[in-house]
């Protein structure tokens, strides 16, 4: 008897073994975590994490028996956590006791083994407090525990059907519609068949509250009653644009759930609904961003907050735990829509798909469907929308300021598309003459008393040789075959005198860059004025510490090839047969080079006449008399390397500099 009893205690100890190893080669292998075999302060503790089911107050309590527990780090959905005790004879203590040892998981009712391993230090990089949606509010404790109560009650689950609602049992949920119908086979509502009966009249006081505190501009008339399980969810999804108006706002009843949001670039955040608080979408959140709750049983939360806080779950591995979920209501109220839906993120939207494959335009094959397309989609396109895009232009950026700081004193500087004249009272102790297509553009520096002229950047009537520098910022990204983008390059070469400079600014293609998000994609909807900017002009105020450090090595001969290739896509080469353009969503990552770029015009109405791609209702009806036209602008993003072996292709100049500046590929060239 002794003997088996030796045997069965050598083959656990070689299983623990066993499984011991196995888990420090999982997390060298996965997670880069490195297992040493000399004691230290700190642990990983295998099959002890926030991923399969241990909460943050049960292991606290495991490890707390073997001594001072400096640190507890929990990373989100991972099988393992870190302990640092004190001294290095608490963790050896520990390490003694736990390795290898069953517990119970208390909300599981669940065995594992614990599988103990000693860690140098553990250098874990918390996840950057994230910012909520843009357009997203959530609203703490906004109905009473009684009138949460009535609420509820008000919903007769059990009961047969009635006539004034729809119920349905879905995978995932009971739902219940009131005031319409919401139809999941296509995603929409009819809106000729009301439901009888309208919304329950215990809704209308807290509407008229969300009306009068301006969480919503319309009353709503459609109500869906979503009631969930734990271990239910609704898949993520972003709400018909087609269906409904801007806000949607929903209450949560009866317990407190974690919503996931999550951008088009792949961008995600987990949001805290307390219960008896108001989640308001609106706006790029309601339009952009899918949202849904991911089927499980647990959520993980801030432990600090028991679940009650506002906001994102930030990934604090020092302050995260699992939280039961428990039967949640929500009662979701929307606007149906009576007109097609005009945002400006027409890539997700419904209503203007259609319109985009009647009005979408080609690439164009040659020269002459070159020039149709920059006057229908660059050259009117500013000219419609001049004054609400100078408003959005009026921060000048530092590395282009420097450029022209660092000019001789009465240097003669030609600023090719100077569109409102940004850069021309930079340095008063140089002659600066502006130039841009838009007549309306030009006017507005004319009101700033800066010398500007009318012309294509294609032909600038400036005598050859007589300027000493040149400027051409977010210009030559809007001519759309790869030969007129030289040509525009060729000229302004012709411009400088021998030794004269150039400092030229377009579009990138990468607007994330060495690991860093350019500002066009940080700053979502800052404020309503700066949701369209882009380019040179999307931030106020940007620190010299911000830009991208500059590199003027590249290798010509790679230059000369990415030149080449992008030869290939222009006018005389071989484009892709009926190639259409696609249209770009704001604030996004771009696919393709050569797209469209809405322009949702603010304090303007469409001419008559017009024929830029705007989207149009009935002449006199009242949509088109409150909604402003979406303008499409057509932009060619370059590459990295392109703009600079455009340039190093001319003879008559050389590349001085070159270097990426927050979501612009930028080079400064010499005149030979």
């Amino acid at each position: 008897k002794t003997s088996k009893d030796h045997l069965k205690v050598h083959k656990m100890k070689k299983k623990v073994l066993r499984k011991q190893v196995r888990a420090q080669h999982t997390l060298m292998r996965h997670e880069g975590i490195e297992c040493i075999s000399h004691a230290t302060q700190s642990l990983v503790i295998a099959n002890a994490g926030l991923g399969n089911g241990m909460s943050r107050n049960q292991l606290l309590r495991i490890v707390e028996e073997y001594g001072l527990v400096e640190t507890l780090l929990m990373p989100p959905n991972k099988p393992y956590s870190f302990v640092k005790y004190g001294t290095t004879e608490e963790a050896k203590k520990a390490f003694d006791a736990l390795n290898g040892k069953e517990v119970t998981l208390e909300d599981f009712s669940q065995n594992i083994v614990l599988y103990m391993n000693f860690v140098e230090k553990v250098l874990w990089q918390n996840a950057v407090p994230t910012s909520l949606p843009p357009g997203l509010m959530v609203i703490e404790k906004i109905i009473s525990s009684e009138e949460e109560r009535r609420m509820l009650e008000s919903i007769d689950w059990i009961g047969d059907e009635d006539a004034q609602n729809a119920q349905k049992t879905l995978k995932h949920r009971r739902v219940k519609h009131f005031g319409y119908e919401f139809c999941y086979d296509n995603n929409n509502v009819d809106k000729d068949k009301p439901l009888p009966g309208g919304l329950p009249e215990i809704c209308d006081l807290f509407l008229e509250e969300c009306l009068k505190q301006g969480y919503i501009k319309h009353k709503p008339d459609q109500l869906t009653v979503n009631q969930y399980e734990p271990g239910q969810g609704i898949p993520p999804h972003i709400d018909t644009h087609s269906a409904f108006e801007d806000e949607i706002i929903s209450l949560s009843l009866g317990a407190e759930i974690v919503m996931d949001f999550k951008h088009p670039d792949g961008h995600t955040v987990a949001i805290m609904l307390p219960r008896r608080s108001l989640l308001v979408m609106a706006g790029e959140s309601r339009y952009l961003w899918t949202h849904g709750i991911t089927p499980r049983k647990y959520d993980v939360i801030q432990a600090s907050e028991l679940g009650q806080k506002v906001g994102t779950i930030t990934a604090d591995v020092g302050d995260l735990t699992l939280n039961r979920r428990e039967t949640r209501t929500s009662f979701t109220f929307r606007k149906v829509r009576r007109s097609p839906c005009n945002c400006i993120y027409p890539s997700v939207c419904d209503s203007q798909k259609g319109q985009q494959s009647q009005v979408q335009p080609s690439f164009p094959h040659n020269e002459m469907e070159a020039s149709k397309l920059e006057q229908e989609y660059v050259h009117k396109v500013y000219e419609e929308i001049a004054t609400h895009f100078s408003s959005t232009r009026h921060s000048p950026w530092p590395r282009i300021v420097e450029f022209l700081s660092s000019l001789p004193k009465g240097s003669i500087v030609a600023d090719v598309g100077c569109g409102n004249g940004k850069y021309l009272g930079i340095n008063k102790d140089l002659y600066m003459v502006g130039c841009d297509r838009s007549k309306n553009l030009v006017d507005i520096c004319g009101e700033k008393n800066f010398q500007a002229f009318v012309c294509d950047a294609l032909s600038v009537p400036i005598r050859s040789g007589s300027c000493d520098a040149c400027i051409s910022i977010a210009v030559i990204h809007h001519f759309s075959t790869a030969e007129r983008r030289l040509a525009t390059i060729r000229e302004l070469a012709r411009l400088l005198r021998p030794g004269g400079m150039a400092l030229i600014y377009v579009w990138a293609m990468e607007q994330e860059y060495k690991n860093q998000k350019s500002k066009y994609l940080k700053e979502k909807n800052g404020s309503k004025d700066k949701e369209e900017e882009i380019n040179t002009g999307m931030a106020q105020r940007p620190r010299l510490s911000d830009q991208m450090p500059h590199s003027s090595s590249q290798d010509s001969a790679y230059s000369d090839r990415l030149f080449n290739d992008s030869k290939d896509e222009g006018s005389d080469a071989k484009p892709v047969a009926d190639s259409r353009l696609p249209v770009h969503t704001n604030r996004t990552s771009f696919h393709s080079q050569d797209l469209l770029v809405p322009w949702h015009l603010k304090g303007g109405t469409k001419k008559k006449g017009e024929s830029v791609d705007t989207v149009s209702f009935p002449a006199g009806s009242k949509e088109s008399q409150e909604l402003s036209p979406v303008f499409h602008r057509y932009y060619h993003v370059f590459s990295e390397g392109e703009l600079e072996a455009a340039c190093r292709s001319l003879d008559c100049v050389r590349v001085q500099n070159s270097y990426y500046d927050q979501g612009n590929w930028c080079v400064v060239l010499e005149k030979l």
